[in-house]
């Protein structure tokens, strides 16, 4: 995709109001790491409140994942993530906005030598990561140390969506925004030695995907990972990023690449993947997504799991 450019229609009066509204987060992201810690913390906690059928989707997901964990753990667990999820609205603004030296002390990278290792065999990567809060800064933190293309599906709103792409694309000026349905894009960058963002634990629905369990329930799974990796002759590097608690930054791990993935067998690809989101996310249940409805899509003559 070409990059982000400023249209004169963006100053139409019908744009006021979202301009009014960055205008304020770009003046409270300018505040202590701390305080903004704080204030997610609260707008989680208010979240958590209005959000009703949010919260119902996040708590039953919950139950269908850690059906042996009391319910009163569940239900802290379900508080702790909303008050993730609140952090992660102003991580989003602090890593468009923050000057790039101060954004730096927030990271804590490691395995960078598995991509480089990549680079210079001229071997493209599938960075395989998750649908975790802190998916927004730690890609920008990543951004500035390697260059990383990313799937992308354009905003409704074209102000919001050149905000977007203007803050993502500063930290990582040679990346490449690959439409999320552009498989010959994503083939092409792989085959060229790059390295793209790639997440393959969201349910996309029947079409491309097979039946795999996940927390031990038959879970819709996309084989694209297994696709990708062949066809773009791509290594496969597993990615994970955690918020730390002592308030100091983002941990980062870019892990050695699975051994013999891709195999012949699609399903045992599939069920790899699972095994690694199980214990990836059990790791850190808080910072996870879940309010996405992962089972969703359920086998034939299978009952549906949500309202």
């Amino acid at each position: 995709m070409d990059r982000p450019v400023f249209r004169r229609h963006f100053l139409h009066p019908r744009f006021w109001p979202l301009w009014l509204g960055l205008g304020l987060l770009w003046l409270v992201v300018q505040l202590p790491y701390a305080v903004l810690l704080r204030l997610g913390r609260g707008l989680g906690a208010l979240m958590y409140r209005v959000a009703g059928a949010r919260r119902r989707i996040a708590a039953r997901n919950l139950e269908l994942c850690f059906p042996q964990m009391p319910s009163a753990e569940r239900e802290r667990l379900l508080r702790e993530n909303f008050a993730s999820t609140g952090i992660a609205f102003f991580e989003m603004a602090i890593s468009w906005w923050w000057p790039r030296e101060r954004l730096a002390r927030l990271a804590h990278i490691e395995g960078l030598e598995h991509l480089r290792q990549a680079q210079a065999e001229g071997q493209g990567v599938i960075l395989m990561a998750l649908h975790f809060t802190t998916l927004e800064i730690g890609a920008a933190l990543l951004g500035q140390q390697h260059t990383i293309d990313g799937m992308y599906r354009e905003h409704d709103n074209p102000l919001f969506d050149y905000i977007q792409r203007a803050g993502r694309e500063r930290h990582n000026r040679d990346a490449t925004a690959i439409e999320r349905d552009d498989v010959r894009g994503m083939l092409k960058v792989l085959r060229a030695g790059r390295a793209i963002w790639y997440a393959p634990d969201q349910d996309y629905g029947p079409k491309q995907s097979i039946f795999v369990p996940l927390f031990g329930i038959p879970a819709a799974t996309v084989t694209a990972t297994t696709k990708f990796a062949r066809l773009g002759r791509a290594r496969v590097l597993p990615f994970t990023q955690e918020r730390l608690a002592d308030g100091s930054g983002y941990r980062m791990v870019i892990h050695p690449p699975f051994p013999g993935f891709p195999a012949e067998d699609e399903a045992a690809d599939c069920l790899l993947i699972n095994q690694w989101i199980e214990r990836v996310v059990s790791a850190c249940p808080s910072q996870y997504l879940w309010a996405h409805r992962r089972f969703k899509t359920r086998p034939p003559g299978a009952p549906k799991l949500y309202d």
